[in-house]
């Protein structure tokens, strides 16, 4: 299933950052080419000067509030839940919301060997006009290399939140190059339908009882410190029960 590259792709999981490394991606601005619109999902992709490998840019308004969203993106195993071919995830290191670690195995279809990744993610947020912006970037030598995985040494992720009411405009910008064997063409061939079908199951998770009843939380200056989750009593326990 063409979903099993998605990391090797797409690149990342949990996606993983880092500010001083976002101006490598293109502009959101960009010459991207759209290359599918479905529902309210748009895909565009462009080439980079400097990698046999093209850039995505994925557009979409998610039928979730952006507090489900972003308690999805702090879960270091949600990996596993809405990223196609992510078959393992954990947080590592000393971190905080802010500034943290996650390591993610993807599994590729036999004989490619499977990719791992090393990733930085960094947030930030805004009160005043309700954006997250999230970083994620390959750091490869922070853990040791595994036997039987390609290291992946290069891929990088932007992530920004919107709220529209109670749904959550999506904007992901990534390009990654999987490292090893792997030919360029059938890398691109894959670029659409992976973060199509992984915004439509990132809005499926999102809307599980799991991730509801949270809540965003600001510091005096209105930067995003953490997602909180709201305790339930009661009939208001049993009702968020689906």
């Amino acid at each position: 299933m063409p979903s099993r590259l998605v990391h090797a792709v797409a690149g990342s999981l949990l996606l993983i950052a880092g500010w001083c490394q976002a101006e490598v991606l293109p502009a959101e601005n960009a010459d991207w080419q759209l290359q599918k619109e479905v529902d309210d999902i748009r895909i565009y992709t462009i080439d980079q000067d400097d990698s046999p490998f093209r850039a995505f840019k994925a557009e979409a308004l998610l039928d979730v509030p952006l507090s489900n969203v972003m308690a999805v993106m702090l879960d270091p195993t949600s990996c596993l839940e809405w990223v196609h071919g992510c078959s393992e995830s954990r947080a590592f290191g000393a971190g905080d919301f802010a500034d943290r670690y996650a390591y993610s195995v993807n599994d590729m279809p036999w004989p490619v060997s499977d990719r791992d990744y090393v990733i930085r993610i960094r947030t930030q947020g805004n009160e005043a006009n309700g954006e997250v912006v999230m970083n994620l970037n390959a750091v490869p030598a922070r853990q040791p290399e595994q036997d039987g995985l390609v290291r992946v040494d290069r891929s990088d992720t932007l992530y920004r939140f919107e709220p529209v009411g109670d749904k959550t405009r999506m904007i992901w910008l990534q390009h990654t190059d999987p490292n090893g064997a792997l030919p360029g063409w059938l890398v691109n061939s894959l670029l659409v339908d992976i973060p199509l079908k992984s915004m439509q199951q990132l809005e499926r998770v999102a809307a599980s009882p799991r991730y509801d009843h949270h809540e965003l939380v600001y510091d005096e200056q209105g930067n995003l410190v953490d997602v909180r989750q709201i305790p339930q009593t009661g009939d208001d326990e049993n009702n968020g029960k689906r």
